[in-house]
């Protein structure tokens, strides 16, 4: 028996392998990845790899994992081909692969720029850990870093980098940092901190072009004022890899549709994590979501549909950034949220921010706040609003005494 295959072995494929054995599957699983590596961690790609030359990745699962729960994982296998008809998908190598259930994994790849200059050497991008051992290798020769994107993951490159010694530079083209995903609250105060560990922020700027000299990279120009630089990070977003749904005639729309169920068209093809655009329940609307979260939580779903009990995917997003000294974490969406309450701590620092919809709390930010954020992701998920004094507060404790007495009227 042909059994579930799952193309792409990021957070979301290893966990639906994980989760199918422990809701009881007995079939064949088989795991492609197109990455060489053994199946590892991404967030720490930006931080904790880069610290020193020898840190090694941090696998999602011991190798010893995928042998004993019998998950046939094949490593440096690129998937050309799903052959919906034939049920088998087609290999570079020209192997074909059978499957009962397919399940596409394949989640995103970096957005690139066309800008002269683009392609030289000293050009980085950060979505593999390919891509963050070339970058870790050139660590030693880097003096003046431009960082193209004010994205998370540049935002955590930024600071790393500045910890280092290196001279960095944030080249964001619109007015704040972490555009719509975060509250400007929240961007303003990860500014103040960049700008407290010497990083400097270029806001309102368009990249040209990155210069060079004798074929290195010696600077960016921003509409005819160059910044000077030794190499560069782009960070300007990802696209979802869906071209293997989209050239089989499964619909893709910034990503795979699926269903509540993650299911395509195909009855017999499903799809989960950052490729996939799916109905998301908290804001009403089909969207695609970029969180190891989401890429998990989806797999465990789709492990008890594929067991024979069918459960929608419902789970409360929910997200986290390390940048500097600044640990941020989002709970739920805000989709046009219509009021804001901040709360500080002893020192006057922003401490959170909870968002309100017609009343409800749908959103809370925290920094360096896990308690306040584990609670907000409880109370978010079961529809609990604390009053907006209790909110404003920022205690965790009275929240927590509201969130219990609501629970056990």
């Amino acid at each position: 028996m042909a059994g579930v295959l799952i193309i792409g072995a990021g957070h979301g494929g290893v966990q639906l392998a994980a989760s199918l054995r422990d809701a009881g599957f007995d079939g064949a699983v088989s795991l492609l990845s197109e990455d060489p590596d053994f199946p590892y961690h991404k967030p720490p790609l930006s931080k904790s790899f880069m610290a020193a030359h020898d840190t090694a990745l941090q696998p999602l699962r011991a190798e010893v994992f995928f042998e004993q729960n019998r998950i046939d994982l094949k490593l440096g296998t690129v998937v050309e081909q799903i052959d919906r008809s034939a049920k088998v998908v087609v290999c570079s190598d020209g192997r074909k692969i059978a499957y009962d259930k397919l399940v596409i994994a394949t989640g995103t790849r970096a957005r690139r720029l066309s800008i002269p200059g683009a392609d030289l050497p000293e050009v980085f991008y950060l979505r593999t850990a390919q891509d963050a051992r070339a970058m870790r290798a050139a660590l030693p020769s880097m003096r003046r870093v431009a960082v193209i994107g004010g994205g998370f993951i540049g935002l955590e490159a930024a600071a790393m980098l500045s910890g280092r010694g290196v001279k960095v530079d944030v080249i964001e083209v619109a007015p704040r940092l972490l555009g719509r995903a975060t509250s400007d609250a929240i961007a303003q105060q990860v500014a103040n901190h960049l700008q407290s560990i010497d990083v400097t922020l270029h806001l309102c700027q368009t990249v040209d072009a990155i210069t060079q000299k004798d074929g290195n990279v010696c600077g960016i120009d921003l509409g005819g004022n160059v910044l000077a630089a030794d190499h560069v990070l782009i960070g300007v977003g990802a696209l979802p890899v869906d071209m293997l749904a989209r050239d089989a005639s499964l619909r893709t729309e910034n990503g795979i549709l699926v269903d509540e169920f993650l299911r395509t068209e195909d009855a017999d093809i499903f799809a989960i994590g950052d490729c996939v655009a799916f109905p998301q329940v908290h804001l009403g609307l089909r969207t695609r979501l970029e969180s190891v979260q989401n890429a998990t939580d989806q797999a465990r779903a789709l492990a008890l549909t594929l067991t024979g009990s069918p459960a929608p995917y419902t789970a409360l997003p929910w997200f986290w950034s390390d940048i500097g000294k600044l640990k941020v974490q989002i709970a739920g969406l805000s989709d046009e949220a219509d009021e804001q309450i901040e709360t500080r701590d002893a020192e006057g620092n922003l401490k959170s921010v909870y968002h309100l919809k017609n009343g409800h709390l749908v959103t809370c930010e925290t920094l360096n706040s896990g308690g306040e954020h584990m609670l907000s992701r409880k109370m978010i998920a079961e529809g609990f609003t604390p009053t907006r004094e209790q909110l404003a507060s920022g205690d965790v404790k009275t929240l927590k005494q509201s969130y219990m007495a609501a629970r056990n009227r």
